[in-house]
């Protein structure tokens, strides 16, 4: 039987599906994230919803709030979120320098971790483990998924900006750098939506 898990196109539609979906609750909290960004103890827990409880809601399809990440939930995870950020950190330096494409692979066996840890209360090593074991064998998919999306996100923009600077015309450079922004935030959004794609179809059974 065929594997049908993070089938390409299909990752990459129900990402974009995601990320459009949630546009509103998801630019409302990264504004309120970036506005809070400074006070002590609180960023912790902002950063946490923002990168992991946002993600595993638009995994299930939930309702996303707009101050979902001021939830004091968040904050309870704290000393794992560190720990977990920690442990990836040295693994993927490590990796990396054994020749760059170690660290990327330990970067992808480990990228759920985080939301294994606030989504389904794992403790950091055992998050750890099921992020390897979850990913097994889908590496390479999960890598080809991001970099396909980035890469056309990339070229349109540097298109995009390319046409500006060879008109030479100011009226013509800010509307192209304009549609750039709006262009690099819509980026956001997939990505998150993308996250919330692989999250779910690799930890559904």
């Amino acid at each position: 039987m065929t594997d049908t898990k993070l089938a390409v196109n299909a990752t990459i539609k129900e990402g974009i599906a995601i990320g459009t979906r949630n546009i509103g609750p998801i630019l409302v909290n990264v504004l309120l994230w970036a506005l809070t960004a400074w006070i002590p103890y609180l960023n912790v827990g902002t950063t946490i919803g923002l990168t992991a409880g946002i993600v595993a809601k638009a995994s299930r399809g939930e309702i996303i709030p707009m101050t979902e990440i001021f939830d004091p939930k968040y904050r309870k995870y704290m000393g794992e979120f560190f720990l977990v950020c920690g442990l990836m950190g040295i693994g993927v330096c490590i990796g990396t320098f054994f020749g760059i494409i170690p660290g990327i692979v330990i970067g992808l066996a480990w990228s759920l971790a985080i939301l294994l840890v606030v989504d389904k209360g794992k403790n950091p090593t055992k998050a750890l483990i099921l992020s390897n074991n979850y990913t097994y064998g889908y590496k390479w998919r999960m890598f080809g998924i991001y970099f396909l999306t980035c890469l056309v996100f990339s070229v349109g923009q540097m298109i995009l900006l390319g046409i500006g600077e060879a008109l030479d015309d100011d009226g013509v450079i800010f509307v192209m750098s304009l549609i750039v922004f709006l262009s690099a935030l819509f980026e956001i959004f997939v990505l998150i939506g993308l996250q919330a794609s692989v999250y779910r179809q690799l930890t559904e059974d």
